[in-house]
C-alpha cells in the first residue's frame, strides 16, 4: 500500500519527455511498416525469475525448446518467406547455445542485445552496467557481433540504463509502448537518447500463446489471435505508421504457434504497402531523415 509520501514523490511530469514521433515516409513503395523481432532468451526467460530454476529440469526445459526445435523452425519458415528479422539475442544464450546464435547470424538476420541474464531493469539496480557489459562482451566474442540495438529484458526501462545505452553506442531501442512511430529518446539532462522503435503490445505472443504448468492464463486459440494481429496491422497501415512485433521461439516456435505465425506474415507479405523489415533498417531510415530535417 502506498503511503502519502511515497505518492509525493511521483513527479508532475510525464515519465517520457521525448518530442511526439516526427512523421517521417517509409521507403517508397511503402506507407506502413512491420518491424520483425524475436526475443531469443532461451532458458534464461526462466532463471531470470529465480536461479534455483537452473536444477528444475522441466522448467528449463520450455526455454531448452528453443535452441532443439523452435529457433531452427523459425528461421526455416523466415527463409521459406524471404524475410529478414532482428533477433535480440541474451548473452546467456549466445554462452550456452552457440550453435543456435551462429545459425540466426548465417541466416542473414540482425542481432541485437537483450542483456545477458534477462533480469528485469529497476531503478538504483547495480547490476544494470554489468548485464550489459557482459551482453556485449558476449556478442562479440561468440558472433563477431557489435549491436546496434537492444530490447529491455522483461520490457522494463530505468533512466541509468537509458543513459547507459548511449554511452555504450546503441543506436536504437525497442521496449517502450507508448507510439506507433519512431522517436528520439530524451534523457532526463535534456541531451538526445537513442531512437525508440515502440513495442506493439498485441505482437507479443508470450501474452496469448505461452502456459507454463503454474501459470493461470491458457492459451489463445489461433483464431482469436489472428483475428487480432490482422485488425491492428490494417488499422496501423491505414494510419501510415508501424507494428513491432515481440516474438519467443519458445512460444511462437511451437507447432501450433508457427502455424498462426505462417499464416499472419503471409497475409502481412500481401500488402504491397508494408515494408517488412529489421530494427537496424528501420533506424537507419530515421536518421536518413533526421539529418535531412536539420
Amino acid at each position: 500500500m502506498l503511503d502519502s509520501k511515497a505518492l509525493q514523490s511521483i513527479p508532475l511530469v510525464p515519465a517520457n519527455t521525448a518530442d511526439p514521433a516526427p512523421d517521417y515516409p517509409w521507403p517508397k513503395p511503402y506507407n506502413s511498416a512491420m518491424f520483425l523481432s524475436f526475443d531469443v532468451d532461451a532458458e534464461s526467460a526462466w532463471t531470470s525469475k529465480d536461479a534455483v530454476h537452473a536444477q528444475r529440469l522441466i522448467t528449463m526445459s520450455y526455454g531448452g525448446y528453443e535452441a532443439r526445435v523452435g529457433t531452427p523452425k523459425l528461421l526455416e519458415l523466415l527463409d521459406q518467406l524471404d524475410l529478414k528479422a532482428t533477433f535480440f539475442v541474451t548473452g546467456w544464450s549466445v554462452d550456452a547455445h552457440p550453435a543456435m546464435a551462429e545459425s540466426i547470424l548465417k541466416a542473414g538476420h540482425e542481432i541485437g542485445h537483450h542483456g545477458y541474464h534477462h533480469l528485469l531493469p529497476d531503478p538504483g539496480d547495480p547490476w544494470i552496467e554489468e548485464e550489459l557489459e557482459r551482453g556485449f562482451e558476449a556478442l562479440k566474442r561468440r558472433l563477431g557481433v557489435k549491436p546496434t540495438g537492444y530490447r529491455a529484458p522483461y520490457g522494463e526501462f530505468t533512466e541509468e540504463l537509458r543513459v547507459a545505452l548511449v554511452r555504450h553506442g546503441i543506436v536504437y531501442t525497442s521496449s517502450f509502448r507508448d507510439d506507433v512511430r519512431p522517436y528520439r529518446h530524451r534523457l532526463a539532462d535534456g541531451k538526445p537518447g537513442t531512437i525508440e522503435l515502440p513495442v506493439t503490445a498485441s505482437y507479443d505472443d508470450w501474452m496469448h500463446g505461452l502456459s507454463a504448468r503454474f501459470s493461470p492464463r491458457s492459451i489463445f486459440p489461433k483464431e482469436h489471435v489472428l483475428s487480432m494481429w490482422k485488425d491492428e496491422l490494417d488499422e496501423v497501415r491505414d494510419w501510415g505508421a508501424m507494428v513491432t512485433t515481440v516474438l519467443h521461439p519458445q512460444c511462437s516456435g511451437r507447432p501450433m504457434r508457427l502455424r498462426l505465425l505462417r499464416e499472419f506474415l503471409t497475409y502481412a507479405k500481401s500488402c504491397p504497402d508494408v515494408w517488412i523489415t529489421t530494427g537496424e533498417k528501420i533506424a537507419e531510415n530515421f536518421l536518413r531523415h533526421e539529418a535531412a530535417s536539420r
